[in-house]
């Protein structure tokens, strides 16, 4: 500090935040980027995804009714390469929060960079499930199911990778099975329904494509009894590859779809190895009864977040976001409010500065 200054941080907020959502969880998704925005005085113009538009202007709506005042919350519904690259392109919007795709992201990235725009990207996954002997097995199968299956696979942080321990390989994918056949399967406005359709025919139409893939590829498929599904409406049914080389498309690409893919690992080096090995970084869930096993996974991990003997676990106060190409930034957390905030340093002198030339 400089003798006879003062000096503190003013934030200030940005101004108007760009918020593009995806279809899915799409609620949940808007939230988490409208609230920190108006928290630190910010206006917000949200985009939702076209398949998934009504929940935004509920939430809209809502917060009108509430006595948001009028301009701090807009919704504007339309394709993304419309709507969205006008959001990310307009000079009065200083920051730009997107939740999808990898390729969506490296776009918006590229464009807001030219414009030195701040960004929030949260991206794709490919989360590595990984189950060690010593976990309690039967916990493990059902947070592997639920993981994977939740929501018909449409999560980035969905178990769509399992690593599992080869002394147990067989007796886990015997307990995954006993657990997919209880599956409860109909109308996604059901409250007791936990497995529904895909978003739309054209998702439904990519994963059945990739499984057509590996099929082609000679991958063993989980045998399983036959999966009833309804007559109509986009669904899939469960599919497990198994003994899955950790470079194959299906171990290495978001499905964002009901398809795991089982690999067999000897030690924890190989595991680790295994689960870093994709272009993604932005959940890593283990199972294991060893706290140092939990602990040097914890921190040799490459993604965002790590699970330890549970799965989806979320606050709003601890941060969430990704590595490498799952995405740049935080949502949640002190975080992500600091990131809706520009910081300006103010300095006051107490007249006794003298300039060093004088």
């Amino acid at each position: 500090m400089q003798p006879g200054s003062t000096n503190y941080i003013e934030y200030e907020p940005i101004g108007i935040v760009g918020a593009i959502t995806p279809w899915n969880y799409p609620m949940t998704n808007a939230a988490g980027k409208i609230a920190p925005a108006l928290a630190t005085g910010n206006a917000v113009i949200l985009k939702p995804a076209e398949d998934s538009p009504l929940s935004a202007l509920l939430l809209a709506w809502i917060a009108h009714q509430a006595g948001l005042p009028a301009g701090l919350l807009c919704v504007l519904n339309g394709p993304g390469e419309l709507i969205g690259e006008a959001i990310v392109r307009h000079p009065l919007i200083g920051k730009i929060n997107f939740t999808g795709s990898t390729s969506v992201g490296r776009r918006i990235g590229g464009i807001a960079g030219g414009l030195l725009k701040s960004v929030t990207l949260e991206l794709g996954g490919k989360t590595g499930f990984m189950v060690f002997a010593d976990a309690d097995l039967e916990r493990a199968a059902d947070a592997l199911v639920y993981s994977a299956f939740n929501n018909v696979g449409q999560t980035c942080t969905a178990g769509s990778r399992l690593l599992v321990e080869a002394a147990v390989a067989e007796r886990f994918a015997e307990m995954i099975v006993s657990r997919l056949s209880l599956l409860r399967i109909g109308d996604p406005l059901d409250p007791d329904t936990q497995f529904g359709p895909a978003i739309s025919a054209r998702q439904k139409d990519d994963v059945l494509r990739r499984i057509a893939d590996a099929d082609r590829d000679g991958i063993r498929r989980l045998a399983m009894a036959r999966f009833p599904l309804p007559a109509e409406g986009y669904y899939l049914a469960p599919t497990v590859f198994l003994d899955v080389d950790p470079a194959h498309a299906v171990a290495q690409e978001e499905v964002f779809g009901p398809v795991v893919a089982v690999t067999p690992f000897s030690d924890i080096d190989e595991a680790i190895a295994i689960a870093n090995g994709t272009r993604y970084g932005l959940a890593t869930t283990v199972w294991t009864g060893s706290v140092m096993t939990a602990g040097r996974i914890a921190r040799q991990a490459r993604s965002g977040i790590v699970w330890v003997n549970t799965v989806h676990s979320l606050y709003p106060g601890s941060p969430y976001g990704g590595h490498k190409d799952s995405g740049m930034g935080v949502e949640m957390g002190e975080e992500a409010v600091r990131n809706h905030m520009k910081s300006k340093s103010v300095w006051i002198n107490d007249g006794s500065w003298r300039s060093p030339w004088a």
